[in-house]
């Protein structure tokens, strides 16, 4: 961001950091430069969660325009009021004309390639009973699923192959959006023994359709599925947090082994072949100093991260991680983080958000040149703090696109965001 309206004695844009006061003829505007896309996206209800479809476009991919297919939930006013919405953007461009493209004289012809350039947005909606609190997907028998956890204490799963091919054809959407009318869609299979809602939730990334949930009881349940195209979960609840179980991330290595954090500040390891009540592995107690909201796995390095109510970012050695020590700890944001994921290919680089209204992108491998020329108000922040991302309210959830590089997709009170820097 930039801080716009200067003095005639400095008229170069600062950089602003946040929380900095405004003087009553200052505002900020984006610094587009930064920018390699940016887009913003309403969806009506403001979504808590949401996740992206793995799709068929290819892996790596860089030409523009960008497609990116998600789904999300709904937080509706009223709860027979909430969706599920499958949602495909498209027509994603650069944020800046390439420096060799020519520049048209004529106002008709930027106008005609101003509308060419619109993104759009197409939905397919799914009736859902309650505020969605989380959801996530995963492809499973050459279908598409997504599994939500619905306020109502209720875990339902979908099968949401039809609304991706509905958002691809204008005919399949509006005949979809009849039928729907009549005869709603109903999922695969639900689970209503979670005694509370919970938001805690991850499909397995090495075994095929297995799912995790937590609740805010404190109790998570391991679901697994089985010939009749449901799931067999098991009712007996993996023993150890004393409260409300926040977020769950599978190993991306290892089938049998998951990581949890809780309101009760502790991360904890499991291996799901034990017994529920010696599934416990490793602990890390007194984690942070408040509420643990998220943790990330890396896929290439034994490292987790996670992030709490205290507005601390701590980096776990999974070696080291009985000593309840983090090998990093990073504080930048001013209020408590509620996402936080690691780059799908870079190891050392994650993205962090918080409801201080910030999406920050962080290199742990950066070190700080001693040499290096800072400017002043610059230097008390930490060298691997790459960008900060603002102009959401209230941000509630980040990820990275597996397929395409670089680019997060944010959800908050405000709507979507879909961006790629030029920091990664």
């Amino acid at each position: 961001m930039e801080e716009g309206d200067q003095t005639e004695e400095d008229s170069r844009p600062k950089t602003y950091l946040p929380d900095q006061p405004l003087q009553e003829d200052e505002h900020l505007i984006c610094d587009q430069s930064a920018y390699v896309m940016l887009h913003q996206a309403q969806t009506g209800a403001p979504c808590l969660s949401f996740d992206i479809i793995t799709d068929n476009l290819g892996n790596d991919r860089q030409q523009f325009p960008m497609t990116a297919y998600l789904v999300a939930g709904t937080q509706a006013s009223s709860a027979h009021l909430n969706n599920v919405l499958v949602v495909k953007m498209s027509n994603l461009h650069t944020t800046a004309k390439p420096e060799d493209e020519e520049e048209s004289d004529e106002d008709d012809d930027d106008e005609e390639e101003d509308e060419e350039k619109k993104p759009q947005m197409t939905f397919a909606f799914i009736k859902h009973q309650g505020c969605v609190n989380r959801i996530r997907t995963t492809n499973y028998k050459n279908s598409v699923l997504a599994a939500t956890w619905s306020e109502l204490g209720r875990v339902d799963v979908w099968n949401i192959t039809q609304q991706l091919q509905a958002v691809d054809e204008p005919a399949l959407l509006e005949r979809y959006n009849l039928d729907t009318v009549s005869n709603p869609v109903k999922p695969l299979y639900s689970f209503n023994g979670h005694q509370q809602e919970g938001f805690g939730m991850d499909w397995c990334p090495t075994e095929p359709g297995v799912l995790a949930t937590g609740d805010c009881r404190r109790d998570i349940h391991i679901w697994k599925p089985n010939e009749a195209g449901t799931w067999t979960v098991d009712q007996r609840p993996l023993v150890g947090h004393t409260s409300s179980v926040e977020d769950i991330q599978w190993s991306p290595n290892e089938k049998n082994v998951l990581a949890t954090c809780s309101v009760d500040r502790t991360i904890r390891i499991w291996d799901t072949r034990a017994p529920p009540h010696k599934a416990c592995m490793l602990t890390a107690e007194n984690a942070h100093e408040r509420d643990i909201n998220v943790i990330s796995w890396n896929r290439k390095e034994p490292f987790i991260a996670s992030g709490g109510d205290d507005g601390f970012l701590h980096i776990w050695d999974l070696r080291q991680f009985t000593r309840s020590t983090p090998v990093g700890t990073f504080k930048h944001h001013t209020a408590p983080i509620t996402s936080v994921e690691w780059h799908w290919t870079e190891p050392s680089v994650l993205a962090s958000a918080g409801e201080d209204n910030q999406v920050a992108l962080w290199d742990l491998a950066v070190e700080r040149d001693d040499e290096e020329v800072v400017e002043e108000e610059l230097k008390n922040l930490p060298p691997q703090l790459l960008f900060i991302h603002q102009g959401q309210t209230d941000i509630k959830e980040l990820h990275w696109h597996k397929q395409i590089p670089g680019v997060i997709v944010t959800t908050a009170h405000t709507g979507f965001n879909i961006f790629k820097t030029i920091s990664v």
